[in-house]
């Protein structure tokens, strides 16, 4: 019997994360059971469960649905995150790969927090607002806050897909690197000629802060006022993975002082209440949770997913996304994002 795959995307489309030769590529692994508009109605998931080889999607798998599906050899998630509505516990007995496609962005948002730091570091959205207005300033006189990348002391809060993507994009720029990131031991972030730290010292120290770790249940907002007020007044401040690792009414406060400058990507509310003090800041880069989805990323998905499931189909372990680990998958707690 062929082996058939439960698309069911939402909110992704299909168009979104396939190139077209991918999708045909999919086809030739297996039967294609797809929704294509909306979230795949229950009576239609129950029906396909039981002879399906993977899902891909977002889909709820309750131990219940899964015990049905007793030919499942994967799930693979293309929203970005281990969303806490699939019993790992089950998939694990029954080494079902849970899959993440999340990686798919790192290269997409690491370039966007390197850019990030640059218009913060060379004041380019403040000088552009300025000559709009007819109010530039030029030469010198334009840059008394504005300082090179490199040789700068730089801190890294999370060295996942994104934190290891960064760090060769700021090679060129010789910064002394530290590292924050309580899931992994000292030698390994070495490893990378980096310097491991604790968050105390890496917020004291660091003229630039790329905030890129995920959201678990321990780390919600870690850098509280307390934490926050150690950032130096010249620093610059970029929050590009998850909202909920900040007091964000603590962070406005000192925004608001301006004690540092800040590039801010994701928000704890989406859409940002337009009232929000924030808005009218000028030492603050605003951007609507956008560094990652551009459309290489959301491609670069399909390709990955399609890769993967042809090895596991083989027989063979997945080698291009990131999986799920027993120990820590429940500890996740990013909720879905729109788009």
């Amino acid at each position: 019997m062929k082996k058939s795959i439960i698309l069911d995307p939402h909110p992704r489309t299909r168009e979104l994360i396939f190139r077209e030769a991918d999708f045909l590529r999919l086809q030739s692994l297996a039967k294609i059971h797809e929704c294509r508009k909306e979230k795949m109605p229950a009576d239609q998931l129950d029906e396909f469960l039981p002879e399906a080889s993977a899902v891909i999607g977002q889909t709820e798998l309750s131990r219940k649905r899964l015990e049905k599906a007793v030919n499942l050899k994967a799930i693979v998630n293309v929203e970005g995150n281990f969303l806490q509505n699939i019993d790992y516990a089950y998939c694990f007995e029954r080494c079902i790969y849970v899959l993440n496609a999340g990686i798919a962005f790192s290269q997409a948002v690491s370039e966007m927090a390197l850019g990030f730091a640059l218009c913060l570091a060379r004041g380019l959205a403040e000088g552009d607002r300025r000559f709009r207005t007819g109010q530039e300033v030029y030469g010198a006189k334009s840059n008394t806050e504005s300082f090179l990348l490199k040789k700068k002391k730089v801190g890294i809060i999370g060295l996942g897909n994104i934190g290891r993507t960064l760090i060769r994009l700021l090679e060129p720029f010789e910064c002394l690197i530290r590292v924050y990131d309580p899931w992994l031991p000292d030698n390994y972030i070495k490893d990378f000629s980096l310097i491991p730290a604790d968050l105390e010292q890496l917020l004291k120290s660091s003229q630039i802060i790329f905030v890129l770790a995920g959201a678990t249940t321990e780390n919600r907002a870690m850098l509280g006022g307390k934490e926050l007020s150690l950032i130096g007044k010249e620093a610059l401040f970029i929050l590009v993975s998850r909202a909920s690792l900040v007091d964000f009414k603590a962070l406005t406060d000192l925004l608001s002082r301006g004690r540092f400058r800040a590039a801010i990507d994701v928000f704890p509310q989406e859409p940002f209440p337009e009232n929000h003090p924030l808005r009218q800041l000028d030492n603050v880069l605003l951007s609507a949770h956008r560094a990652g989805s551009v459309q290489e990323a959301y491609k670069l998905m399909g390709e990955m997913t399609v890769d993967d499931l042809s090895l596991i189909f083989q027989g063979l372990p997945p080698v291009r996304l990131q999986r799920a680990d027993r120990e820590t998958v429940t500890q996740m707690s990013s909720k879905p994002i729109k788009g």
